[in-house]
């Protein structure tokens, strides 16, 4: 089944609010226009005002890292999801490795997080993947079933604007041991846990929404892999970090994968 490409850049807690727009500027001078590809910078929250006002009229959404699962109330320094639509946003990074394991959020934090975001009318990049100790212990795909099947825990395929579960939500596959090491997945690794992924959506659901949910892979993402990566058939684009701060390196990974 073919799905449209989504390649999203995470930029963590990198810029100054000048460096923030320099980079917007450049790459939606770059890629602004893409339409053969569905993109998306995700910038540190006290910058997506001013990144969202410099992508205003290109192809390229907007997203947050992270957000709380209140709308409101007495949780000092978090952000709901009204907020950052408030702002701009279209998109909400849920579940990244760093909040698991520096931050230290659960399954069930995250699920939480998922059902608010989706809820609120944001898109939501849900993100899964093992440790490095996980991976030599062969314990990858029990982590990420795991992962997937609390993280969705009583989420309904039919979202409530009308849209489907996949037009909403996106599986970032990222593990951790490759998340800026420079060590990558091979291809065959990546496809291996996206199929897995897939099937476990298709099982959970049905064939027809797990066939239609994309699934990006992350972890040292760069131009001269990405081609390769975009070629495994359940790979669905990419979860960019460090290669996302550099606009000529992000802007050759969106053409690996269109061209």
């Amino acid at each position: 089944m073919s799905r449209k490409l989504f390649i999203a850049g995470n930029w963590k807690m990198n810029t100054d609010l000048s460096q923030a727009r320099s980079l917007a500027e450049a790459i939606a001078e770059s890629i602004g226009g893409v339409t053969e590809a569905d993109l998306a910078v995700c910038p540190p929250a006290v910058y997506i005002r001013a990144v969202t006002d410099v992508l205003a009229g290109s192809t390229i959404g907007v997203g947050a890292q992270n957000m709380f699962y209140e709308d409101n109330g007495a949780y000092t320094g978090e952000i709901s999801a009204e907020m950052l639509k408030d702002v701009g946003c279209r998109y909400v990074i849920v579940g990244h490795s760093e909040r698991r394991h520096v931050i230290g959020e659960t399954d069930e934090t995250i699920n939480r997080k998922i059902v608010k975001g989706l809820s609120a009318g944001l898109d939501v990049i849900f993100c899964v993947g093992e440790l490095l100790e996980e991976r030599q212990g062969d314990q990858t795909m029990e982590v990420v079933k795991r992962q997937v099947k609390i993280g969705l825990e009583g989420i309904s395929k039919d979202c409530d604007d009308g849209a489907t579960l996949a037009d909403r939500l996106t599986i970032a596959y990222e593990p951790v041991w490759a998340i800026g090491t420079g060590l990558t997945a091979t291809p065959r690794q990546a496809q291996e846990v996206h199929g897995m992924i897939r099937r476990l959506i298709c099982e959970a659901y049905d064939e027809s929404l797990g066939e239609s949910v994309r699934i990006q892979y992350g972890g040292s993402v760069k131009a001269s892999n990405a081609a390769e990566l975009f070629k495994q058939p359940d790979v669905d684009g990419a979860l960019v970090g460090g290669a996302s701060l550099m606009a000529d390196e992000f802007a050759a990974i969106v053409r690996a994968g269109i061209e």
